[in-house]
């Protein structure tokens, strides 16, 4: 019996082991897409994005679609620093169909949820928890979507949840936005995605 139960507990380790993935090698953009002219790359194992001559949005989506997800990342804002997180997204050009967990100065609403091109902003942050972003220093992001439900933490403080139906029937990738106007440079690590 004993054995049995070993063999299980190896046998789920196993499982969620491989339901987590690691979406940036720190060695290159493989397994992503560049949408706009801004710039995206690779130094001493960060992702960066920063404004183009084109000063315009620019994003970086994943190749693979994901669906019920929780995600965690980093991230560093230089300059202006505003950017996302975005879930369940698709695109044409640099034009996005999707939801946005904001990443922005402070003032700004990091952590709440915008949709492109649709309804606008569904849900901000309390302004209370305005002073959980570090500017200019690493922040931990955590967004998780389940079903119609997503929800986001800031340095482990909860952010926002919101339900809601037409997310819910969303399909598409993640990605990474540079916000136009130019000025803008934002650093990303450390991004682990386990699919449910």
């Amino acid at each position: 019996m004993r054995t049995y139960i070993i063999i299980l507990f190896a046998f789920i380790n196993l499982f969620a082991i491989r339901a987590q993935e690691i979406l940036f090698n720190g060695i290159n953009l493989d397994g992503w897409t560049i949408h706009g002219t801004e710039l995206w790359y690779v130094e001493d194992g960060l992702l960066v994005c920063e404004s183009g001559p084109d000063k315009a949005y620019g994003y970086l989506s994943t190749n693979s679609y994901y669906d019920d997800f929780e995600l965690t990342l980093e991230f560093k804002q230089e300059a202006n620093g505003n950017s996302g997180v975005f879930i369940r997204s698709t695109f044409e050009g640099t034009k996005v169909s999707g939801w946005q967990v904001e990443v922005a100065p402070p003032g700004s609403d990091t952590g709440g949820v915008y949709e492109s091109y649709g309804r606008g902003w569904l849900i901000k942050p309390e302004k209370d928890k305005d002073n959980v972003l570090k500017m200019g220093e690493w922040n931990q992001m955590k967004i998780r979507v389940v079903g119609d439900t997503i929800s986001s933490w800031l340095n482990d403080i909860p952010m926002i949840e919101l339900k809601d139906e037409k997310i819910g029937q969303g399909k598409g990738a993640v990605a990474l936005q540079i916000h136009d106007g130019g000025g803008i440079k934002v650093k990303w690590r450390s991004f682990k995605l386990t699919s449910f």
